[in-house]
């Protein structure tokens, strides 16, 4: 246990400086979502389904529980959603959002099977989820074209690269001798965008704000229903306090 407990001290304290480290190298963006937009969640379930899930499945989710939170019909969820065939047959509104790709071939197209998605809000956060999507930029020494300024060498193409457009890393310029030669030297690079895409960066900024809202719901689609019950048994106890502190005095006010 002594061992257990010393690994892991040992694991964190060398994460921390890591973790500071990068903070300081890339901005991660705030993703200002909101679980109780109904409508940011419905258009981030289309957007996932249509450009997300060909290689990314959510196999810890039901189409119907999606339906559910999401005020949707079954119907409507198996016109719009589902595009998954088993056996030459769409799959069931009951069924996983599961897709068709193999581990095997995910890895043979990619160098590693694209990973399951259904945790990833709670494993990244908002945060990261809606920088990285904002974040692809052109590099033509990468097999796939593009690189990632927050998940260096990434194996993953630029999916929305036709929504977004294509942007670029532009580095800062060389330091000029002076009084702000120290503060160019520290410059961080910045993406320009260089070919634009279908949307303009309002409404690509928007996708990708929906799309990251609709992954931290999945990975914890009970979670607006648990903060609810949650308050209500928070309540439940200050009155059951109040209620048990004068029932105590009066069972012990003849006990000297």
């Amino acid at each position: 246990m002594k061992k257990f407990i010393t690994s892991m001290v040992l694991a964190l304290a060398m994460a921390v400086p890591a973790v500071g480290f990068a903070s300081e190298v890339i901005k991660v963006e705030k993703a200002n979502i909101d679980l109780h937009n109904k409508q940011s969640l419905q258009r981030g379930a289309k957007y996932f389904v249509n450009y997300c899930m060909g290689c990314h499945s959510l196999s810890m989710s039901r189409y119907n529980r999606v339906a559910t939170d999401l005020g949707l019909t079954p119907e409507q969820v198996q016109k719009n959603l589902i595009f998954t065939r088993t056996d030459g047959e769409l799959a069931k509104v009951g069924e996983l959002m599961k897709n068709g790709m193999t581990a095997k071939y995910g890895a043979e197209a990619f160098g590693n099977a694209p990973p399951d998605l259904s945790l990833e809000g709670r494993l990244r956060g908002a945060d990261w989820i809606y920088t990285f999507l904002k974040s692809f930029y052109k590099d033509p020494t990468r097999p796939l074209g593009v690189n990632n300024t927050l998940f260096a060498n990434v194996g993953m193409p630029h999916i929305l690269w036709e929504l977004q457009g294509m942007q670029e890393l532009q580095h800062a310029e060389a330091p000029a001798e002076g009084a702000h030669a120290a503060a160019n030297a520290h410059a961080e690079p910045k993406l320009v965008l260089s070919q634009p895409g279908k949307l303009s960066p309002t409404e690509y900024d928007r996708m990708v704000l929906d799309i990251t809202n609709f992954l931290v719901y999945v990975s914890e689609p009970g979670k607006l229903h648990r903060q609810a019950v949650g308050i209500w048994v928070v309540l439940f106890l200050l009155i059951f306090i109040v209620v048990a502190y004068f029932l105590k005095k009066e069972y012990w006010k003849d006990v000297h």
